[in-house]
């Protein structure tokens, strides 16, 4: 199984707004961070914010924050968000013409392989990963950005 593109960067964005964690996180700033164009990078925030993982902050002085504690946020609900399907064979899709898909000893094997991957992914959280790089404020470029919460409408 391979993730999409969408699904890393949003990781890689709420690890940011984590690692920024009590500031606002602009923008052109985080796509700056992770060479993306501002344009991918909203796209990638529309299921994050809908979620309510993200919240946005209009205005002069605005930008993104976590919408809920980087604790609480798992790699498995960012998947679950982010991804379109699960399905790792055709048997895993509704319409397939497959006549063993009920009785098939490869359908049950790979359900569990998925049950296992997203156990392992629900039992990490945003906030593991950004403890995980102690120095990735700096590798961010986050020291030198204060846009702080106080200053947001």
């Amino acid at each position: 199984m391979r993730l999409t593109r969408q699904t890393n960067y949003a990781i890689r964005i709420l690890m940011y707004c984590a690692a920024n964690e009590g500031r606002l996180s602009r923008i052109p700033d985080i796509a700056q961070a992770y060479s993306l164009s501002d344009l991918f990078l909203f796209k990638i925030l529309q299921p994050l914010v809908e979620a309510g993982f993200v919240q946005t902050v209009r205005g002069r002085n605005g930008g993104v924050k976590l919408g809920k504690p980087a604790e609480d946020i798992t790699l498995f609900d960012v998947i679950r968000v982010t991804e379109e399907s699960f399905a790792m064979a055709e048997c895993f899709e509704n319409d397939t013409e497959c006549p063993l898909v009920d009785g098939c000893g490869l359908n049950e094997a790979l359900r569990k392989a998925l049950g296992a991957f997203f156990e392992v992914l629900a039992s990490y959280t945003i906030q593991d990963l950004v403890d995980a790089r102690p120095n990735m404020r700096d590798v961010l470029g986050l020291e030198v950005q204060q846009v702080p919460l106080a200053t947001t409408v």
